[in-house]
């Protein structure tokens, strides 16, 4: 791989600022980042694939929607709460574990956290393919849990990495796009999952062959990851940032992260988006089948959902990247994920609004993961020169977390209610009433975007510290430093 051309450094545009300031974009960067998509997107399958939504079941999972796993259950002969936890395990390791990850990112380095992320990706979907294999495995659910466990720490590494490796590889005007493709590769894992899964088992007899399906993939990312990423860092750093990156040790880096009090907000509100999202994608079908709409439709809004979601991320990532207003950006997106929010939790709580619900689940998508990308990279932007790994991953730590105890909040203020003639609930007990749960959803929403809104200011550092080491440069001759107020001392790009 170390024999690929660069990119050419005589071409116009920001590349011939790099080659002026003495930095290069190398070739192999998308080689880097079509492995770190694949490996996500392939781990995002394994999330979905044997462990997803069973029609009608009043437990939450993890982001599951395609309707197998009774078949699943039946045939390992496996109960409920067992099928519950193969999705519940990426939840409960993501957060202890989460810390070790931004560690191995910002330690030990980009390359060795891919490498085990890949190597774990792939263990773990071998493993949880042996009960079908061999016919002398008494208990197959240990060798399931133990595979998605697997599966589990390696999706820490390679979902706190695209902020990492747009750092480290992509030049000023590509970092956005760059985390915005690597982020946004997991939740298309997902979608694939949602939609092959179905196709694939029809009877118990097909289950060897969706999980035979899904080991490709992971070793695909597996074998690409081992041969071609040779090095964390290309020689020649991209940017000024790029040349700075992780350059202050990791535990003086939480340090400085629990002192910045922007880091914080972002965090909190960033994390409790996260929370909500996972709480949406987790308990949409229930709360949808409680006033008359089928699985069916409850599965087309979640694939909606996701499909608009990573249209919104591409469009918003290529105007940052262009434009760099990483802060109004943000706040804009999140006002409009909440009017979205509240228009849900009061549409979803009426019946035959197929139409307007498939919109609102299309737009929510579209306004909330359009935001994951841009805040990761304010993240960086507003902790530099804390490690990227630790300023991206954290806040997706501190989303687990919030996830936990939103989805437990939301549950815990359901109530019982005499099944309605339109209800197309299938566990056979009385129907949830989420009406409460869903406008306590919708008023978290908006009062995390209030405080975004209110009280985060930050300056921009690391663009400040890259326009700073240039100084004989223009500041209106670079696509990436073309608006003044990002790179002022005091608060930039508020609304």
């Amino acid at each position: 791989m170390a024999g690929l051309a660069g990119d050419n450094p005589g071409a116009a545009g920001p590349l011939t600022l790099s080659a002026l300031r003495g930095y290069r974009a190398y070739a192999r960067r998308w080689v880097f980042l079509l492995v770190i998509s694949l490996l996500s997107c392939s781990n995002a399958m394994d999330t979905a694939g044997p462990c997803v939504w069973m029609p009608g079941n009043q437990n939450w999972l993890w982001l599951s929607f395609a309707p197998v796993a009774d078949t699943i259950a039946q045939h390992f002969g496996l109960s409920t709460e067992q099928i519950n936890w193969l999705s519940l395990v990426y939840l409960v390791a993501s957060i202890p574990f989460g810390v070790v990850a931004v560690w191995v990112l910002d330690s030990v380095g980009l390359r060795w956290a891919i490498l085990l992320s890949a190597w774990l990706n792939f263990a773990g979907s071998v493993i949880r393919s042996l009960p079908c294999m061999l016919t002398s495995i008494h208990d197959p659910f240990a060798f399931l849990l133990g595979g998605q466990s697997l599966c589990a720490l390696a999706q820490t590494l390679v979902i706190f990495s695209p902020a990492k490796l747009a750092a480290l590889w992509f030049p000023e005007h590509q970092r956005a796009t760059a985390n915005m493709i690597g982020t946004m590769s997991n939740p298309l894992g997902l979608l694939v999952a949602n939609l092959l899964s179905p196709a694939l088992v029809k009877k118990e007899e097909d289950i060897p062959v969706m999980l035979g399906i899904y080991t490709i993939p992971a070793g695909l990312a597996f074998l690409l990851a081992t041969a071609c990423l040779w090095e964390s860092a290309p020689p020649t750093p991209p940017s000024a940032g790029a040349a700075h990156s992780t350059s202050e040790k990791f535990l003086d880096g939480l340090k400085l992260l629990a002192r910045n009090k922007a880091y914080i907000i972002l965090a909190v509100c960033f994390g409790g988006g996260i929370g909500i999202f996972s709480s949406f994608s987790a308990l949409l079908e229930q709360v949808l089948c409680v006033n008359g709409y089928s699985d069916e439709f409850a599965g087309l809004c979640g694939a909606l959902f996701i499909v608009f979601g990573v249209l919104g991320a591409l469009a918003l990532g290529l105007y940052v990247d262009r434009t760099k207003h990483f802060t109004g950006a943000i706040k804009i997106g999140l006002c409009l994920t909440s009017l979205v929010c509240v228009a849900f939790a009061l549409v979803s709580q009426l019946q035959g609004q197929t139409v307007a619900l498939a919109a609102i689940c299309s737009l929510f998508g579209f306004f909330g993961f359009a935001v994951a990308p841009v805040a990761m990279e304010l993240a960086v932007e507003c902790s530099f020169p804390v490690g990227e790994g630790a300023a991206a991953g954290l806040l997706f730590v501190l989303g687990q977390a919030e996830g936990v105890l939103i989805m437990m909040l939301l549950a815990a203020l359901t109530v019982r209610r005499a099944e309605p003639s339109f209800s197309t609930c299938q566990d056979g007990q009385d129907p949830l009433d989420w009406k409460v749960s869903m406008l306590l959803m919708a008023g978290l929403c908006v009062l995390f975007s209030c405080l975004m809104v209110l009280f985060f200011h930050t300056p921009y550092r690391r663009l400040q510290a890259e326009a700073d080491a240039n100084p004989s440069i223009q500041e209106d001759t670079c696509p990436a430093t073309s608006d003044p107020s990002d790179h002022a001392p005091h608060p930039a790009a508020t609304l």
